[in-house]
């Protein structure tokens, strides 16, 4: 029996210092963090601190009817909601007025030229296959030198094919007005029509025509609609920032169109010929943003619906057999090119886009694909600034009576545990101070924003810390009241109580979590911070209150009942001293292997 009490006590104790040192680097780690960040404070919500309100009218698309409905606008709601604020603890708050209004309020300390342009832009977002792709500038006509190597090789094999054909035909030379690049763009549309039995036979009579006489005899397209195209194409300058406004606006899905997009550089632009949208934003699942393991880089990953599949399988397939530009998809919202990946096999329920990317890049991208497809559009009304004085007011109020609150805490702690209150205050320290740094390093990250209703959720937390601690020291003392000294009652106790705390606390936690499910805006703000603090209530008690408690208990002021320490025997109702002599130990004790409840 000697061995199994000595492995016991050995055990039971443990280390609490380690568990101490433990907790005192990581509040030093927490605290260095938010000193090298930069940022001292909690970022504050548009209550605490101000911030911007864009209020977005609805409007039909050119076509529709009837589009403006509470079903679109709470759809589109969702979508805005999504796109800023990201977590959802941002504490933007999106929701709608009226029958076509939607306000959006973004907190001070949010990038507000990129949240507006996520905002306002109306995000018709669609997959068109790429014609022609060329460096574009204020120059309409680039100079030989400006031209890509790829380009000037096409230039060179298409003006070849032509003389050679000519040298055959002995006619149909093309005219000065039609370029290799119109041939091509002429091509590229008629490249997947739906046919009709007329132009079937009218083809297969050509063919047998070209079989007898064995003469090619390539025309210049003379479609006026493509020989418009062409001369948008050559004229659009995409630095002007109206030109790349106006580039295809008013354009149908069905129909191609011209475009602008960054260059893979980021510096420059490019100008596209984009064929007709075969794939739209509705069709994207999801998208995100991961680093490929065997390389390093970020890249975008997409999932298709079913639907979303098929449109874009047959796309892929048909641009994988395609030279380059023509083998490209451009990602086009609302008229501009946000990417242009090239596609080398064909592609169904999911994608992976890589290419010159970094973080923020990559997680642009993957917002747009993922939110992209607005069910209307929304032209920005109005932009105004929103003061923090209501918000700082009833903060005041609010920490008043949070502190009022705190304070009856630590006199009820005080007059009831005495001594022990101590080891509860400077528990509830370490709660605080935890709480403190964690949610001023989530503000840069997660852009996690310190609203009215998450302090309130941090003063319930108050309550739920406190808890524990009593929950922990009514065990002890009941121990004590069973006739132990207090080093064994502490961790008789301990297995008990730890039950206890947890199962308290797993049924606050799933509240918490279920809450930042179901709601949005600032109830998320209140159930983040909640989920927070009891999370690191747990941490606080298991890695500072307990081994504290154990370390307390080896002292004379609390192990002798003094009667300021907590455990005063006659406040416990019980003989003194608490401390018993070895022959009242062995025969008037019962059983001292710990039972866990």
């Amino acid at each position: 029996m000697a061995a199994p009490k000595k492995g016991r006590r050995q055990s039971a104790p443990g280390k609490p210092g380690r568990a101490l040192v433990f907790i005192l680097i990581a509040l030093v780690a927490l605290t260095g963090g938010m000193f090298l960040s930069g940022h001292t404070t909690p970022r504050l919500g548009i209550d605490l601190a101000g911030g911007t309100s864009i209020t977005l009218e609805a409007r039909n698309e050119p076509g529709q009817k009837n589009a403006i409905n509470p079903t679109n606008m709470n759809t589109a709601v969702d979508i805005i909601n999504n796109r800023v604020n990201g977590l959802g603890v941002s504490e933007a708050e999106v929701q709608t007025q009226g029958d076509r209004n939607i306000i959006v309020n973004i907190p001070k300390g949010t990038n507000e030229k990129q949240a507006r342009e996520q905002v306002g832009t109306t995000a018709q977002l669609y997959f068109r296959p790429v014609i022609t792709q060329a460096p574009s500038g204020p120059a309409p006509e680039p100079s030989p030198s400006s031209s890509s190597g790829t380009d000037k090789e096409k230039d060179k094999a298409t003006d070849k094919a032509t003389d050679k054909a000519t040298d055959k035909d002995g006619a149909n030379s093309p005219s000065s007005s039609a370029s290799p690049q119109g041939r091509a763009v002429s091509e590229a549309l008629k490249a997947d029509p739906t046919p009709n039995p007329s132009d079937k036979a009218k083809d297969d009579q050509a063919k047998d025509g070209k079989k007898k006489d064995e003469k090619p005899s390539p025309t210049p397209s003379t479609d006026p609609a493509t020989a418009k195209l062409q001369e948008q194409f050559t004229k659009l300058d995409c630095t002007d920032k109206k030109a790349r406004a106006a580039a295809g606006k008013g354009v149908k899905p069905s129909e191609p169109t011209v475009a602008c997009g960054k260059s893979p550089d980021g510096k420059t632009w490019d100008k596209f010929i984009l064929a007709p949208a075969e794939v739209n934003g509705k069709d994207v699942d999801e998208a995100q943003a991961t680093i490929k393991q065997d390389t390093g880089a970020w890249v975008v990953n997409m999932d298709f619906t079913k639907g979303g599949s098929k449109k874009f399988a047959k796309t892929t397939s048909k641009l994988s057999t395609q030279q380059p530009p023509q083998n490209q998809f451009a990602i086009v919202m609302d008229g501009e090119v946000v990417s242009a990946p090239s596609v080398r096999t064909t592609l169904s329920a999911n994608a992976e886009i890589s290419g010159s990317f970094n973080q923020d890049s990559a997680k642009d991208l993957a917002n747009i694909l993922s939110y992209g497809a607005l069910p209307l559009t929304f032209h920005e009304q109005s932009v105004t600034t929103v003061s923090p004085a209501l918000g700082g007011e009833q903060l005041k109020a609010g920490l008043i009576a949070g502190a009022i609150g705190l304070a009856l805490v630590v006199i009820y702690l005080v007059v009831y545990y005495r001594g022990l209150s101590l080891i509860a205050i400077a528990s509830l320290l370490v709660s605080a101070a935890l709480t403190y740094t964690i949610m001023t390093l989530l503000g840069p990250t997660i852009k996690f924003a310190l609203n009215l209703p998450a302090v309130c959720g941090a003063i319930v937390a108050i309550g739920i810390t406190a808890d524990s601690f009593i929950v922990f020291f009514e065990r002890v003392r009941d121990e004590v009241r069973e006739g132990r000294t207090l080093r064994p009652a502490v961790e008789r106790a301990w297995p008990r109580a730890r039950r206890t705390i947890l199962v308290s606390d797993f049924v606050s936690f799933l509240a918490a979590a279920v809450l930042f499910i179901v709601t949005v805006g600032k109830v998320q703000g209140f159930a983040f911070t909640l989920g927070l603090t009891t999370l690191l209530d747990v941490v606080v008690v298991f890695f500072f209150t307990k081994p504290l408690m154990t370390l307390m208990a080896r002292r004379k002021f609390f192990a002798d009942g003094h009667k300021w320490s907590g455990f005063d025997p006659k406040r416990l109702g019980i003989k003194p001293p608490i401390r018993r002599s070895r022959r009242t130990a062995g025969s008037s004790v019962g059983p001292v292997d710990p039972k866990e409840a």
